[in-house]
């Protein structure tokens, strides 16, 4: 039985539990045909020491956003997924409110992915560009 976009996001957010996505406070928001998206609170807890946005908190919003539309859209309960490469570039400074990622897939080979994820404002304007690339591991049982 496929899961409703309500109950995978419910799936989606349980899994982050006890892990760093609930300490960043990250929540998956959206799932569509070829995207996922989550958001961020920008607040001290991700800020640098100037007070704003930490370059470190966006890549990994970047990356686990990035993990999860790979787990998804492989749509197999075979594989862990693993990011083994991840390029930024920070082009705005957020210093409170929201930020959102959307992982867009660009390649999705069986072993490997490649994603785009764009990090927005709550303006919708560019904070930051990331390349990641996820490989699949089969499990073994």
């Amino acid at each position: 039985m496929k899961q409703t976009r309500e109950e995978t996001l419910l799936v989606l957010n349980k899994m982050c539990k006890n892990t760093l996505m609930e300490t960043l406070a990250i929540e998956f928001v959206d799932i569509s045909q070829d995207t996922v998206v989550a958001k961020m609170p920008v607040n001290s807890r991700v800020h640098q020491p100037d007070g704003v946005l930490h370059g470190g908190a966006s890549v990994a919003l970047a990356e686990s956003v990035g993990s999860a539309a790979a787990m998804l859209f492989l749509n197999t309960k075979d594989v862990a997924i693993r990011g083994i490469e991840i390029a930024a570039n920070h082009v705005k400074g957020v210093r409170e409110g929201f930020v959102y990622a959307h992982a867009k897939v660009v390649h999705q080979g069986r072993t490997t992915q490649l994603w785009q994820i764009r990090i927005v404002n709550e303006d919708d304007q560019l904070v930051s560009l990331v390349k990641l690339t996820t490989l699949a591991l089969r499990n073994q049982t």
